[in-house]
């Protein structure tokens, strides 16, 4: 199905019966759905997903200022939904109506599966605007030209997101800076790899991505500009790939390159490695203020996250302030929301059901550190102060869940998927993981661990060994009564029957 018969010849909406404006909505991937409302006689634009999960695919009919929701749509349910918007009404069995103004470019949020939940900042035109349309991208303010003096103003206060950034929680700026007096051209690259918010900002708002790679690459003299996502998002990539040949004017073309879908290949040194079309992905040595670098060019590394935000702030001159989370684990469906600094992770649970409730939670991505309770800032402050992870993921674990099952899980992942560069992490994350089995057996060795966690953060080579230690450190710390209590042969959760197989 060509997506250009999904696109009125004049923007976003067009008249419909007695001169109203109506606009059905339906996801870009869900291919059955957008051929079932092809031919219904009214303008349908391809979406990307809103990141509530639960709700997809949902289909959205816009008549005027109201739109209404209807979640979990079949072909069927949207056929029906389009027939009645052509004929100038909403149809009837919606989850939730919203009244807004009708030029708006971001997504009304009723109270519908957690669409309420956050402040949707750099996620307001998911699900609304058309991703790869650049019109609307520009009438939602987009495409500043905005002066190199800005973006770098707008530099020296926003942090690095995500642990795939060069600048993980310092300004980007200082990164920006050891570029100075380089004897090449630099490059940008945009690291999208594995992370799920990175993955929904490409695929629904591709061009807050790739705005702020541009105003990257021109403030910093780029000659290169590198789109760099899993194998395993496909969606994400295409995404990408048509926004960049749909980007007005870019300062430099933008490639798209994808890498193995493991979790150590969004390290940024190793996501340069996968870039290069190295086959065996190995964190390399980068000694203290050292720049990295792509194809020997001196490489500025960011998220997605980072420059979406980047663009965001050039374009309000306003310090980013937003975080998105992913709330994934013991939920009926995953979830993406976005926090003020000033909310708590607890509110992102709002966003997700929970059949076997919230015991505790991994905040931090794949490493992220065990807790009890959600309420803290989702701040990189307030997070290193309790001791978790700064990635943007909560990872809950329901009530019948164990936590030591769980870290040693997540060791057995890090020894089993380490690059095996450095010593500290290789060696480490094994007898790390064999010291958490050793509790089945009756040893519990805190001080051993705890030991070995620091020597492992303070001498691997990268993000990886440093990160790989949170798990069994916070399990330590914040549940140490269910841990000694498997040295004694009971699981409080009741669910390590078979020691070999929970570890």
């Amino acid at each position: 199905m060509d997506r250009d018969r999904l696109r009125s010849e004049n923007g976003m909406s067009q008249s419909n019966t007695d001169g109203r404006s109506a606009t059905l909505r339906v996801p870009a991937t869900a291919r059955a759905t957008r051929e079932s409302v092809a031919d219904a006689g009214v303008h349908v634009a391809a979406v990307g997903p809103t990141g509530i999960g639960s709700l997809d695919p949902l289909v959205t009919a816009t008549l005027d200022d109201r739109t209404a929701f209807y979640p979990e749509s079949s072909p069927e349910r949207a056929a029906e939904v389009a027939t009645r918007l052509a004929a100038g009404a909403l149809a009837d069995g919606a989850a939730g109506v919203a009244t807004h103004d009708s030029g708006t470019g971001t997504l009304p949020r009723p109270a519908v599966g957690g669409l309420d939940v956050g402040t949707p900042r750099l996620l307001g035109g998911a699900g609304w605007r058309d991703p790869v349309d650049a019109d609307d991208h520009a009438a939602a303010g987009g495409f500043v030209d905005a002066p190199a003096d800005d973006v770098a103003d707008a530099a020296t206060t926003l942090l690095g997101r995500g642990w795939g950034d060069w600048c993980h929680d310092e300004p980007i700026g200082d990164c920006w800076d050891a570029l100075d007096g380089a004897d090449r051209s630099p490059a940008v690259v945009v690291n999208a790899h594995g992370n799920a918010a990175d993955a929904l900002l490409c695929e629904s708002v591709p061009f807050e991505v790739l705005e702020g790679a541009s105003l990257a690459a021109r403030t910093l003299g780029a000659d290169r500009v590198v789109a760099y996502l899993s194998a395993a998002d496909d969606a994400a990539a295409d995404r990408v790939r048509e926004a960049a040949a749909a980007y007005p004017e870019p300062p430099v073309p933008v490639e798209v390159v994808t890498g193995p879908a493991v979790y150590r290949a969004a390290e940024p040194t190793m996501a340069l490695e996968a870039i290069e079309g190295n086959h065996r992905l190995e964190a390399r040595l980068q000694p203290p203020g050292s720049v990295p670098t792509l194809d020997g060019q001196p490489t500025s590394v960011h998220t997605a996250r980072t420059l979406a935000q980047l663009a965001l702030a050039v374009r309000t001159g306003e310090a980013p302030t937003t975080r998105l989370v992913t709330v994934t684990g013991d939920v009926a469906s995953p979830a993406t929301v976005e926090l003020s600094a000033d909310a708590t992770l607890d509110r992102a649970l709002d966003a997700v059901d929970l059949p076997n409730g919230c015991k505790a939670a991994a905040v931090g991505g794949r490493f992220g550190g065990l807790t009890d309770s959600l309420e803290v800032a989702p701040t990189p402050m307030a997070l290193a102060d309790a001791g978790l992870g700064t990635e943007g993921g909560v990872e809950v674990l329901g009530e019948d869940r164990c936590v030591l099952a769980f870290a040693g899980r997540r060791t057995d992942v890090a020894a089993e998927t380490n690059c095996g560069r450095c010593v500290p992490c290789r060696e480490g994350s094994t007898q790390l993981a064999e010291l958490l089995r050793d509790v089945y057996d009756g040893d519990l060795d805190p001080d051993g661990i705890e030991e070995l966690a620091r020597t492992m953060a303070g001498a691997s080579v990268c993000e990886f060994g440093v990160e790989a230690t949170r798990p069994a450190r916070t399990a330590l710390r914040g549940f140490e009564a269910e841990v000694a209590a498997h040295a004694d042969g009971r699981c409080p959760a009741g669910a390590c029957t078979d020691p070999a197989e929970v570890t």
